[in-house]
């Protein structure tokens, strides 16, 4: 059983309307119990659901975040952005970045930097997501491709205290198919040791579900786990909670 302060990010990626909000009732009443024990909830639905979301979690502690944001914090002619004064505006406190999904669209380490900065000027605090391919991974390249996108997507970012860091192999992500426990404790253990002072909280995402997080929770440098798919039932998304802590 683990006796750390750990995360449970709920990404619900392109998924949600105004009725959701009432399947959030059953994790609003276990946020409130005891057996959330060290636990931080936090969801980020679509930019469209966050102000309702914020009002729902109102009078609880479950934070809210968005999934991107715009690299430029002051407003301007971009049909279709939102920048992190916005998502701040709307009730968020966290902001993913650099979600593989928006890496292969063409995001580059360099625009992940400029995003990481709006937001942490904006007072958001960051969930950046890194990670490496399938043929980087049997390319054995997953060193070099993580220190890579931590060297450019954090450069020149001197305070990195409201920094998460997000573990996504691109290649466990919606396959149903995680790393192996003692690859993911090295990998993780690699990704710690590219800071020199106070580390930072690092978390895994790929495929979490309440069968697999029986074998994650043993992993004992994990901070936390960005969940997909599994965070859209309140139902699965409380076992995985509870599961960590049992």
């Amino acid at each position: 059983m683990t006796n750390k302060y750990m995360y449970f990010i709920a990404n619900w990626k392109m998924y949600g309307n105004l009725s959701s909000l009432n399947t959030l009732d059953a994790v609003i009443k276990f946020s409130k119990s005891k057996e959330i024990k060290k636990g931080r909830l936090i969801y980020c639905p679509p930019y469209t659901l966050i102000n309702s979301f914020s009002k729902k979690f109102k009078n609880c502690q479950i934070g809210i975040g968005g999934q991107n944001c715009h690299e430029r914090q002051s407003y301007g002619a971009f049909t279709g952005s939102v920048n992190s004064r916005m998502l701040k505006n709307a009730g968020a406190h966290f902001v993913i970045i650099g979600h593989s999904e928006n890496r292969i669209k063409g995001e580059s380490d360099k625009l992940i930097n400029l995003k990481i900065k709006s937001a942490l000027e904006a007072k958001l605090k960051v969930i950046f997501c890194i990670g490496e391919t399938l043929i980087e991974k049997r390319k054995k390249k997953t060193q070099s491709i993580l220190s890579k996108q931590i060297k450019i997507g954090l450069d020149n970012i001197k305070n990195k205290s409201n920094i998460f860091i997000a573990y996504e192999p691109v290649w466990a992500i919606g396959s149903g198919i995680i790393p192996k426990s003692q690859d993911l404790f090295k990998t993780i253990e690699f990704i710690k040791s590219k800071f020199r002072y106070k580390l930072p909280k690092v978390l895994y995402g790929g495929s979490v579900n309440p069968e697999n997080i029986i074998n994650l929770k043993k992993i004992n440098n994990i901070d936390g786990f960005l969940i997909g798919g599994a965070s859209q039932s309140a139902k699965k998304f409380i076992d995985i909670v509870k599961k960590t802590y049992s």
